[in-house]
């Protein structure tokens, strides 16, 4: 690997774990604002870092305004200082008595939510309605990945009308997430996002024509917040998340993404050669995002041509040829392939800046709920 990945005392270091280097975090934040333009078009996800120390650094940066996919994730942004937030995430059942907890807490707060369904909204607005409070309503859209949301057209136009005749809410746009558009040439997903935004367009229109406002939409995630970014349009907010720390699943999709390096790894030690041509480690799946399929996890740049057999719970099995390379006792690094849910495995980062140990972030909004 790079000098950039370099560590002076990995003695220091408990395995596994997770190892944030500062420097390329900087640098992807300072990439994301290069390609944003501006940032005031920024609303970044916090779904991937999930840390304080990292919201310190977009607010310096002077990113204000944000994303998260949970409460517990609102509640770490509204504790960092962030005073607008969107939770991406539809609330339902006790989770509507927490947006008005939220709200109660911090109460100079512009919180939006998002919403595709008249029942919740209803039970929102009547929440809202005991606590003397209102909130923003997003109308959550799908413009294909068929996950949440409505279809623009007739059925979202009379929806996102409820929301704007539901007291104690206040629409404010609509939420647009498109993480189904894996084109590797950026070309071609511009026209693949064009294709269904062009509906969007238009659906906003007429709601506006009709005295309805529609003043944001928040757009996509990391391959297409460069796509959108071209787009000349006032009301898009630009919502990346993957891309502060990168991962080998988005590097190896999407050439226009290598601008970006991973920033967040996974520190491991060999436990065992069990077979001359096999290195077991302690990388288990408990401490690496296990949504790839088996043996694609994660990647070790020092074992370029290893095979991952066998993943156990506190166990990586890798045949490779240059085994005998590794012995127990000896450390690597992986880049792993999903590295959000990566954050959610891990109490804490270990923080490396010029080769040394500088700092441990704690990964506040792993869990799922905090004190609301």
């Amino acid at each position: 690997m790079s000098d950039e990945y370099f560590i002076r005392r990995p003695e220091e270091l408990l395995s596994p774990s997770y190892v944030v280097f500062r420097p390329i975090v900087e640098r992807n934040l300072a990439t994301m604002l290069r390609i944003a333009g501006s940032p005031d078009r920024l609303r970044p996800h916090c779904k991937t870092h999930k840390m304080p120390a990292v919201v310190q650094l977009l607010l310096e940066a002077g990113v204000r305004r944000h994303k998260a996919a949970t409460i517990a994730e609102v509640e770490m942004l509204a504790d960092c200082g962030v005073r607008d937030i969107v939770l991406a995430y539809n609330p339902v059942g006790p989770n509507i008595a927490r947006v008005v907890a939220i709200k109660q807490r911090y109460p100079d707060l512009r919180l939006g939510v998002t919403a595709d369904h008249p029942t919740p909204l209803a039970q929102l607005a009547s929440a809202l309605d005991a606590a003397r409070m209102t909130v923003e309503v997003y109308m959550d859209l799908n413009p294909g990945r068929d996950r949440t949301g409505l279809t623009a057209g007739d059925d979202a136009y009379q929806f996102y009308r409820t929301i704007a005749e539901t007291a104690h809410v206040e629409p404010a746009g609509f939420h647009i997430y498109d993480g189904h558009f894996h084109q590797a040439d950026p070309e071609e997903r511009l026209a693949a996002l064009l294709e269904k935004f062009r509906p969007i367009q238009a659906l906003r229109d007429r709601l506006e024509r009709s005295g309805i406002p529609v003043p944001k939409m928040i757009c996509g995630g990391t391959p297409t917040f460069p796509v959108y970014a071209t787009i000349d349009d006032p009301a898009i907010e630009l919502s990346p998340g993957t891309c502060i720390f990168h991962d080998a699943n988005y590097g190896e999709k999407f050439p226009d993404l290598e601008v970006f390096k991973p920033a967040a790894l996974l520190f491991t030690r060999v436990v065992s050669r069990p077979k001359g041509d096999r290195v077991t480690l302690d990388l288990g799946t408990k401490s690496v995002a296990s949504d790839p399929p088996m043996g694609q996890r994660v990647v070790f740049p020092a074992m370029p041509m290893g095979v991952q057999v066998l993943h156990n719970e506190e166990h990586l099995v890798v045949e490779t040829p240059n085994a005998g390379d590794f012995a127990p006792g000896d450390w690597l690094l992986g880049i792993p392939r999903h590295v959000c849910p990566c954050s959610a495995l891990h109490k804490e980062a270990y923080v490396i800046e010029d080769g040394d140990l500088v700092a441990t972030w704690p990964v506040v909004g792993r869990d799922r709920q905090l004190t609301i």
